[in-house]
């Protein structure tokens, strides 16, 4: 047997051409340099060169003095270590291949891999029963198990397989059972390289491990011969030799059923410098559909799958040892990588009665958990239902948007959260013995006692609906929207199959069920109004609405952005048009709009309301009448009045409101029929308060008649002016219809409301607005008062210090200043004043005589002044009240001033003074100008 086996090659000088005759022993003239050893040689001698450099340089060539150049360039890849040769006088090298590799420059691998389960078909000889066939290989791999090599001859069949880490050779004759042959007692499982050989077929057959990673020596051979690749793979029957490297399945290797796709178990790891038959196998990717190889991979790498994120759709990838990894799928995904999702089935598309029925083949046991992606628009429709021969134990349907479970016939559970808003919704059913317990997204939506239900194997589910209408009306009709991951415990059902191998329930029918989830085109019969440009949603549509229009299908106007009143009314905007609201003065004599109703008013007219002011008694506010049923709501001594009667006098209905309202205040009075039991009555509210209710002894009757070519009129009758109103009314609506003021002729653009009342004499005219006589023109209220209209009235709001009808008085007596000469004190019922001294009397206006009292003496005389007096003395008597006598007066003449001092002072010329006497002061002196 030849083997190839990698070592390094000593280098070896070439013979010497010729060996002179007369050197008979060459080696004694010492003639290999450079480190080269001389060897005699057939009388001669040759050199062996040095294999270790000489000063950084190999030599060669008869004597080692050739400096070898050929590995100059450093031609090997991959780790090849390069010999340089000197062959024929030419420089050349060959390159010593590490493990892996081979070709001239290790160019070309030998390692290939299986990362999943996989084979090379190799074609070998026919050979006899006495000839082995001889296989050489290196594997790593971590994996306990896996089929590494499977050899055939006609019915015998020898693998070689890893069990619990250790490798062994089995055999199997025909479809007996196999044989261990032989066991390796070392674990190599461990992700090292392990070099092995074995030898298959013959006399005996057998495998031996010739070393491992760390321990191996690779020997050099001049030539690789390489195992040609065999062109296709035969048909199993006509297969008699064959060898496969790695894992097949079927009739090939004499196998088990080939349905048994996991059996023989597949190898996961790396194969390198395979030789069969002292031929070299190399990893060649072979054309698509050639089955001569399945799933090979050149290289080996042990990184981490889950390194590459092979896991799509947000699945979790879990390491499974040597390059194996397990995708964890998120629902709706499955596959090995999570690539492939389950199909969505559309039902109900374009309004189609559509259902699926799925037969039961297995008994789940006590507990049965019902869970599907739902995406829906719907508020209500027929989910699933699970029945027997007997009855329907199970029932999931929507009502008003939320998930309703009916379990039995009879327990029931609502879930809180509706899921119709057009995004996927998973929903869980669980049923757990005597409790059931729905999901939404993982999150409980409520949970019910119930008795156990009985699931057996030949029970049908049926999705979407039932094959009966009638029976699905019940449940709200057929389903319409998309159902996605159809599951009863982990077991499908599938309306249109994966790829991926799922378990499954059997479907029985498919009606009107289509593939994927598309849309109804909504905007197909244009739903948007007023111009509104439809968009398409998933079963809905949105509309891009024109300016002044509103809604969901643009179907509001924004009337009133329009301007379509005239600049005395004020528009109101309804949801189907708008009304121009204002007021309207009535006098005696004025015109009495009369109205009726378009002919189109479907609604029950059950109420009435209206504003007014008034200092009438008696004013008829609103008439009707058509043959015998009439309305009058009125005044009636300062009384609200409603008198009805519909259908006869035993019909008639009278009440009157408790307060008084002829006040010329504005009063809003709303009239409404409320029905209870076999009874009704109506009601009349006045400014926000309760007034009056009728108490009839049957059901009155409501305001149909006005519907019906009835004549209405406003603040009078036609045929009796004395009961007109003189006064205002505001806005008037019978059963939410407003009678309108303004015709359609002073409109800027037409009421577009189907339901009207006409005002059938527009001509007669109207005058807009409240207007009673001018009685706050000019302002008859004094002191800053404010005047308020009454109609025909004024009333004069004062501020706090005056009072009285023009605020003429005042509220503080004080504040018109009566007291003349002293202060004014406010007193309950008047006033006092607290005179000034020198002043008496009520209003402090009488002055006192100050002299009256005065303490002049001796004859003085009492002269008045300012709140004082002073005292003229006598000619001897001086002082304050001339109480002293007086002394000699000293007189001083001078050419300009003469001066008088009094009571002994002495008159200085020089000075102008006086020069008193103790006990005096003070300048008293005549003065008498000389000129």
């Amino acid at each position: 047997m030849l083997r190839f086996t990698v070592y390094l090659c000593m280098l070896w000088l070439l013979f010497a051409d010729t060996v002179s005759s007369e050197d008979i022993s060459g080696c004694e003239q010492q003639p290999c340099q450079n480190g080269g050893v001389c060897e005699s040689h057939n009388g001669g001698f040759r050199c062996l060169c040095a294999s270790q450099s000489q000063n950084g340089q190999l030599y060669g060539g008869q004597n080692c003095t050739v400096a070898l150049t050929g590995c100059n360039e450093n031609q090997c890849e991959n780790g090849g270590v390069c010999s340089p040769l000197f062959v024929n006088d030419h420089h050349s090298y060959t390159c010593i291949c590490p493990a892996g590799f081979t070709s001239p420059k290790c160019q070309t691998p030998t390692v290939f891999s299986f990362e999943s389960r996989g084979y090379v078909y190799i074609q070998t000889p026919l050979l006899d029963q006495e000839a082995p066939l001889n296989v050489t290989f290196s594997f790593r791999t971590e994996q306990l198990v896996g089929t590494l090599l499977q050899r055939r001859v006609d019915d015998l069949l020898f693998s070689i397989e890893l069990m619990h880490g250790h490798l062994c050779l089995l055999s199997l004759r025909g479809q007996g059972s196999s044989t261990l042959v032989q066991e390796l007692p070392g674990y190599l499982s461990d992700s090292k390289w392990h070099t092995v050989e074995a030898s298959l077929g013959g006399v005996v057959s057998l495998i031996r491990l010739l070393c491992t990673e760390g321990s191996c020596t690779r020997e050099s051979n001049a030539e690789v011969q390489l195992l040609e690749q065999a062109s296709s793979l035969p048909e199993p029957e006509a297969v008699r030799h064959s060898l496969f490297i790695g894992a097949i399945s079927g009739n090939w290797t004499l196998g088990r059923a080939v349905e048994e796709a996991d059996y023989p178990p597949a190898f996961l790891g790396c194969f390198r410098d395979v030789f069969v038959d002292s031929r070299l196998l190399l990893p060649v990717i072979a054309p698509e559909g050639s089955h001569i190889q399945s799933n090979i991979t050149v290289g080996c790498s042990d990184k981490d799958k889950c390194d590459d994120s092979p896991c799509q759709n947000r699945g979790r990838c879990v390491s499974q040892g040597w390059r194996g990894y397990l995708c964890e799928c998120h629902r709706p995904y499955e596959g090995n990588n999570c690539a492939e999702e389950y199909i969505t089935a559309r039902f109900g598309n374009k309004d189609l009665e559509s259902y699926a029925v799925f037969s039961l083949d297995d008994d789940p046991g006590d507990t049965v958990i019902i869970s599907m992606f739902i995406r829906t628009r719907q508020s209500s429709g027929l989910l699933l239902i699970m029945t027997n021969t007997t009855s329907q134990y199970l029932r999931l349907w929507l009502e008003a948007g939320m998930i309703k479970v009916q379990v039995n016939n009879f327990e029931t559970l609502v879930g809180r959260a509706v899921i119709n808003d057009g995004h996927f919704h998973l929903v869980t059913l669980k049923l757990e013995g005597v409790v059931a317990t729905l999901f939404q997204s993982a999150q409980s939506q409520g949970f019910i006692p119930i008795r156990l239900i009985q699931v057996h194997p030949g029970d049908m589910v049926y999705v979407g609906g039932l094959p009966d209408s009638r029976a699905s009306a019940s449940f709200g009709g057929y389903f319409k929207g998309c159902i996605q991951d159809l599951r009863i415990n982990n077991k499908r059902l599938q309306f249109y199959p994966i790829s991926t191998p799922v378990e499954s329930y059997n479907l029985e029918q498919l009606i009107s069920v289509a593939e994927g989830c598309s849309s109804d085109n909504a905007c197909a019969v244009n739903p948007c109004l007023n111009g509104g440009v439809c968009y398409s949603m998933w079963d809905d549509f949105i509309c891009n609405c024109p300016p002044n229009t509103a809604g969901r299908r643009c179907e509001e106007v924004k009337w009133c952005e329009l301007s379509p009143c005239p600049a005395a009314a004020m528009c109101q905007p309804l949801s189907q048009g708008f009304e121009c609201l204002s007021n309207v003065t009535f006098r005696l004599g004025s015109s009495i709009p009369q109205y009726r109703s378009n002919g189109k008013i479907k609604r029950s007219l059950t109420s009435v309301s209206l504003s007014f002011r008034s200092r009438r008694l008696a004013a008829t506010l609103l008439h009707a009448r058509k043959d015998s049923n009439y309305l009058t709501v009125s005044l009636l001594n300062s009384h609200v009045v409603m008198d009805l009667q519909v259908g006869g006098d035993k019909d008639n209905v009278s009440i009157q409101s408790q307060t008084q309202f002829s006040d010329g205040k504005w009063h809003t009075v709303k009239l409404s029929l409320e029905t209870q039991a076999s009874t009704s009555s109506w009601i009349m509210v006045v400014d926000g308060g309760k007034e009056a209710i009728s108490m009839p002894k049957t059901a009155v009757g409501d305001l149909e008649f006005l519907s019906k070519e009835a004549d209405i009129f406003l603040g009078g009758l036609s045929l009796n002016a004395g009961v007109d109103l003189s006064g205002c009314l505001g806005p008037v609506e019978i059963g939410g219809l407003l009678l309108p003021f303004h015709p359609d002729t002073e409109l800027n653009l037409p009421r577009p409301q189907e339901e009207q009342f006409l005002r059938i004499n527009s001509n007669a005219p109207l005058l807009y607005g409240c207007w009673g006589a001018s009685v706050c023109t000019p302002n008859p209220c004094r002191n800053e008062g404010v005047c308020e209209d009454l109609f025909d009235l004024h009333q004069c709001t004062c501020s706090s210090e005056w009072t009285g009808h023009l605020c003429q008085d005042s509220t503080d007596p004080c504040i018109s200043g009566p007291c003349l000469y002293g202060n004014c004190v406010s007193l309950p019922g008047g006033y006092k004043c607290a005179c000034e001294q020198g002043y008496s009397g009520e209003q402090c206006e009488v002055e006192v005589d100050m002299c009256e009292k005065s303490n002049c003496s001796h004859g003085a005389t009492c002269l008045k002044g300012f709140q004082t007096y002073s005292c003229l003395c006598p000619q001897n008597m001086t002082g304050q009240y001339c109480e002293l006598p007086r002394l000699p007066v000293s007189t001083c003449t001078g050419t300009r001033w003469n001066y008088s001092c009094f009571n002994g002072g002495s008159c200085s010329e020089a000075d102008d003074a006086c020069y008193c006497l103790p006990g005096f002061a003070g300048q008293w002196y005549d003065m008498h100008n000389d000129s």
